[in-house]
C-alpha cells in the first residue's frame, strides 16, 4: 500500500482556516508558507517553540500553568527548532533510544496493543521512535518538518511512510488515528494549537502520548556535569527545570496520567560527547565554542571512565490521555 493511500492520509473536511483548506493529501504541488504539501522536498513549517534547552532535566512537571510561551524571540526558536536539519546524522547516530518498557506502558496506559494500531508519530525527526513503534506492529505514518531530519529518517526507515508537517497543523484525516506520539517533540509546538489538532486527529478513545528522554541526575557525575553545562550556558535553574515540562497537563478536555521508566546505556566517550553536541543548544552555538566546552569535558570524563566507556542514566517521562 503506497503512503498516499495511508488511512492516515485520506481527505479530511473543509476547515475554515485558509491554510488548512488548501491542503489536501493526494496533491503534490508547490505551496506558500503556512499552507502545507506532501511532497519530500517541501520546505516544513516554522511556527515552533523550544524549551530552553532539550532532554538535560530530571525536575517535576509545573504544578499549574505552563511557562509563558514565548522566552525568546521567534526568530531563535526557529533557528533551534531548525539546528538539526544539518546534524541529522550526528543525531542519528548517537542520541539514545527507548526502552522496550515504554511501549508496554504505552500499551497499558492506551488499554490496547500498538499490534495493527494506527499511529501518528509526530516530529518524527531521524526515526528513533517511529522504528521501535512500527517494529511493535504498529501501522506508522511519521511526520516530520524538516528537511534534513526527514531525509536521514527516510535512509534509515524506507518501510514507514512519512510526510512532512507539524503538530499545529497536522496533514492528516480527522479521527484516523490511534495514537498521537511525541517523541522528545512536543515542546517544538505550540501546545494552544497542537492540543486541539491531537483532539482532531485521534479516534475516540485515541491516545495522545508525549514523552521525553531526560537525564538522571542522581548519578553524581551526571549532576556535576548539568552544573557544568548551566555555567557554560549562563542558565538560570529555575528556567532548566522547565525542560521537559509536560505542556500536555494543560489541553482542554484531556486528563493525562505520567509514568516515570529508567533505563540506563553504556557507550563511548566519543558517543557520549557527540549525544551532547546533537543538542540545539550547541548546534546554535558555533563550532568554536562547541569545542571548548567538549574538549575541557573529555578530559574530565576522561578521568573518571578511564577505560573509555560512560554510563548514562536517564528517565523517559511519559504522558498520555485518551480522547
Amino acid at each position: 500500500m503506497g503512503w498516499r493511500n495511508h488511512p492516515l492520509m485520506q481527505p479530511r473536511p473543509p476547515c475554515t482556516r485558509p491554510a488548512l483548506r488548501a491542503f489536501a493529501p493526494s496533491r503534490s504541488r508547490q505551496v506558500g508558507r503556512g499552507e502545507w504539501a506532501t511532497t519530500p522536498n517541501q520546505s516544513g513549517p516554522t511556527r515552533m517553540r523550544p524549551l530552553p534547552a532539550d532532554g538535560q532535566s530530571s525536575a517535576k512537571p509545573p504544578s499549574k500553568a505552563p511557562p509563558a510561551r514565548q522566552t525568546r524571540p521567534m526568530a531563535m526558536d526557529r533557528t533551534r527548532a531548525h539546528s538539526f536539519n544539518a546534524a541529522a546524522a550526528q543525531y542519528a547516530a548517537n542520541r539514545p533510544s527507548y526502552p522496550e518498557l515504554l511501549l508496554d506502558a504505552l500499551e497499558e496506559l492506551a488499554g490496547r496493543p500498538l499490534r495493527d494500531a494506527r499511529v501518528a508519530d509526530i516530529g518524527a525527526g531521524t526515526g528513533i521512535a517511529s522504528a521501535l513503534l512500527h517494529e511493535r506492529g504498529a501501522r506508522v505514518i511519521a511526520v516530520e518538518p524538516g528537511e534534513g531530519m526527514a531525509a536521514q529518517f527516510r535512509r534509515t526507515n524506507s518501510g514507514i511512510p512519512l510526510v512532512r508537517g507539524d503538530g499545529n497543523r497536522l496533514p492528516l484525516a480527522t479521527a484516523s488515528a490511534d495514537f498521537l506520539t511525541y517523541a522528545q517533540a512536543w515542546h517544538w509546538i505550540d501546545p494552544a494549537v497542537a492540543g486541539p489538532e491531537a483532539r482532531r486527529v485521534l479516534r475516540p478513545g485515541g491516545a495522545l502520548a508525549l514523552w521525553w528522554n531526560l537525564t538522571d541526575h542522581s548519578a553524581q557525575w551526571q549532576s556535576a556535569q548539568e552544573a557544568r553545562l548551566r555555567d557554560f550556558f549562563r542558565t538560570d535553574p529555575t528556567e532548566r527545570a522547565a525542560r521537559g515540562g509536560h505542556y500536555g497537563a494543560e489541553i482542554p478536555g484531556l486528563d493525562f496520567t505520567e509514568r516515570r521508566i529508567p533505563h540506563t546505556r553504556r557507550v563511548p566517550l566519543a558517543t557520549h560527547l557527540a549525544n551532547l553536541g546533537s543538542h540545539s543548544a550547541f548546534l546554535v552555538l558555533g563550532e568554536e565554542r562547541t569545542k571548548e566546552f567538549m574538549e575541557r569535558e573529555h578530559d574530565l570524563l576522561s578521568a573518571a571512565f578511564p577505560d573509555g566507556m560512560v554510563e548514562e542514566t536517564y528517565v523517559v517521562h511519559l504522558s498520555l490521555a485518551l480522547t
